[in-house]
């Protein structure tokens, strides 16, 4: 099996998206005087930003193009059970709904001599969890990570099979990002 470990902020929900919930948020309420105060009991489409539709378009090229599915490495995971979040993707235009989420990082297996830095706290805790995704599902021939905190390989921690969009305005859509992840899931397992 082929998966896309998938964060959302800087991938295909863009920075010129951000901050669209909170809109959606204000309509709803008012729309809704006798709803909950509280936004984690609003519906999804009201709870998460949209997703940038080129974006999409390009993670639905991959997606036909590698025969991949999608695991949620996002801290959207927080936020919405996968049945939700699977239905927000497939209203957001993507063509498959994730399969799964990587677990949170409590619980998840530290290497040996890992050494914890604070002001790596969001890359590392990533980087853990999609590890132990990986070492969990045996299943997996052929994965990719792709995300814009920088998870590249450090010797204790990190993600070898990684691709970084730096360019939070552009995430996915930025210039040679779909080739690479496209190279990474298609490679032979001889290579």
């Amino acid at each position: 099996m082929k998966v896309i470990f998938l964060d959302n902020d800087g991938v295909i929900c863009l920075s010129n998206n951000w901050g669209g919930r909170d809109k959606k948020w204000a309509k709803y309420r008012s729309a809704n005087p006798e709803s909950s105060k509280s936004l984690k009991d609003a519906p999804t489409y009201v709870r998460f930003d949209n997703f940038d539709t080129k974006a999409v378009k390009v993670l639905n090229q991959i997606l036909e193009e590698t025969g991949s599915e999608i695991v949620i490495s996002s801290d959207w995971k927080k936020h919405g059970t996968l049945e939700e979040l699977g239905d927000y993707y497939i209203e957001q235009g993507i063509i498959k709904r994730p399969i799964a989420t990587t677990k949170s990082f409590i619980g998840v297996d530290k290497p040996e001599g890992f050494e914890w830095k604070m002001s790596l706290r969001y890359e590392q805790e990533r980087s853990l969890e999609i590890n132990q995704f990986v070492k969990d599902n045996p299943q997996i021939t052929h994965w990719v990570a792709v995300d814009d905190l920088d998870m590249t390989w450090t010797g204790t921690w990190g993600i070898e099979n990684f691709v970084l969009t730096p360019k939070i305005n552009e995430g996915i859509k930025q210039a040679g990002i779909k080739e690479k992840i496209i190279n990474i899931l298609n490679k032979t397992c001889n290579e």
